[in-house]
């Protein structure tokens, strides 16, 4: 888990990162829309995680192994679930081990 104070702060490069790393997949988690502390930030990282999950099939990564998600602090019992369903979603994926993806791929 990295923890950053705005979701808007989360680049590609950072998601590719953990890709080459070993994680099998990426969540990114930010505010709700409408809602962000710092004015637009989870709109921007909303922007940069459907950026990159368009150029990951050139890849060769599933674009189902990066997602984003929007809730508040108060939501904990929908972060589990969310948490749940990824991690079912990557279970039947299987495990990414194909090589490394280049942050340059995708113009990070």
């Amino acid at each position: 888990m990295v923890e950053v104070p705005c979701s808007g702060r989360v680049e590609p490069a950072l998601l590719l990162k953990a890709l080459n790393d070993g994680a099998d997949g990426v969540m990114v988690a930010g505010c709700l829309e409408g809602d962000c502390h710092f004015l637009r930030g989870n709109v921007r990282a909303r922007r940069r995680v459907e950026r990159l999950q368009r150029f990951l099939p050139e890849m060769g990564v599933e674009p189902g192994r990066v997602e984003m998600f929007n809730l508040s602090a108060a939501m904990g019992t929908r972060f589990a679930e969310i948490v749940t369903q990824m991690t079912e979603r990557l279970r039947e994926l299987g495990p990414w081990r194909r090589g490394p993806v280049r942050d340059e791929e995708v113009g990070a």
